[in-house]
């Protein structure tokens, strides 16, 4: 199996995360420069926003780095457009499946990788001509499907013929072995690099994170078919009370309407909506993303070498 930087042509097989109003153009640019995939969150633009953010990454590295789209976008044709006019080496996708764009990509010689949290999902984007699965586990923050990381990498091994990288809750060496160990290739993180120098998010937002237990986090919207992790505050506990008193999507929308935005910007902590994985309980330090790239990818190596005399008792 040939590991994740193998196939991306990076350092380290690690793939940051498209991460909405935070992933910008400097930030991918800063990841992979630090030896992995940097990755342009479309989130929240439009194609012009996009070629913007796309033409700061050039200037900031000669690397390769990949753009993210949510294709829910309103303007998904036109940037499905773009990242092919631009021939990005890496387009990953969420929300839906990318099929009606995947052949335009594929001829300007781009790497499809949508994100998938069920095995029956993923069979058909690469029936569509998905090139690798980014098989994200219920345990990562932002929009989560039902599966843990634990239960969905191993079953998506099995059942894809295509590389398969973990996403969800892997913030250290020790999770990304135990991905290796699962059949992945390599992963994408998204959460520990919220807290890395370069990351753009205010600093109310890195200190809620660094503040964080491992049960700090809540998934919200569950009911109205959109369940999103975030840390737990003001916003989060209302959205829940009136959740769990039957309030339909139309009236829970006005908690969460710019939430994002608040807290990536505005640093507000408790009406913003601080979207993290279950790994933000471990992290305790804002570092250098080359710092904590390198120490993921050795921490994993000397794992496996620890196991690799292990035998049952």
């Amino acid at each position: 199996m040939k590991l994740l930087n193998e196939i991306l042509g990076t350092t380290w097989p690690l793939i940051q995360g498209g991460m909405a109003n935070i992933s910008t153009g400097a930030f991918a640019a800063a990841c992979s420069n630090a030896g992995a995939l940097g990755v342009i969150g479309s989130g929240g633009m439009d194609a012009a926003r996009l070629e913007e953010e796309i033409a700061a990454a050039r200037r900031a590295t000669d690397r390769p780095f990949g753009v993210n789209l949510m294709l829910m976008n309103p303007d998904t044709e036109n940037m499905a457009d773009l990242v092919a006019r631009e021939r990005i080496p890496v387009v990953t996708t969420g929300a839906g499946s990318p099929g009606k764009y995947i052949g335009k990509w594929k001829d300007a010689g781009i790497l499809v990788m949508p994100v998938s949290a069920s095995v029956l999902l993923a069979k058909r984007m690469i029936r569509e001509g998905a090139d690798a699965i980014i098989a994200e586990g219920c345990e990562s923050g932002g929009h989560v499907g039902e599966m843990t990381t634990m239960t969905l990498v191993p079953q998506m091994a099995d059942a894809v013929d295509v590389p398969v990288i973990a996403a969800g809750g892997i913030a250290d060496g020790r999770q990304l072995a135990a991905a290796f160990a699962l059949g992945a290739c390599g992963a994408q993180i998204g959460t520990c690099l919220l807290v890395s120098q370069e990351c753009p998010v205010h600093e109310n937002y890195k200190k809620a994170i660094l503040a964080a237990k491992d049960n700090s986090t809540v998934v919200t919207g569950r009911s109205a078919g959109a369940p999103v992790r975030v840390i737990k505050n003001r916003m989060a506990r209302q959205y829940i009370r009136r959740e769990q008193a039957g309030a339909d999507r139309m009236e829970l929308e006005k908690y969460t309407l710019g939430s994002l935005r608040r807290a990536v910007f505005d640093g507000d902590t408790q009406s913003g909506s601080l979207m993290a994985g279950q790994d933000c309980g471990q992290l305790s330090q804002i570092r250098p993303a080359e710092e904590i790239f390198r120490e993921m990818t050795q921490q994993a190596e000397q794992v496996m070498r620890s196991l690799a005399d292990w035998r049952p008792v």
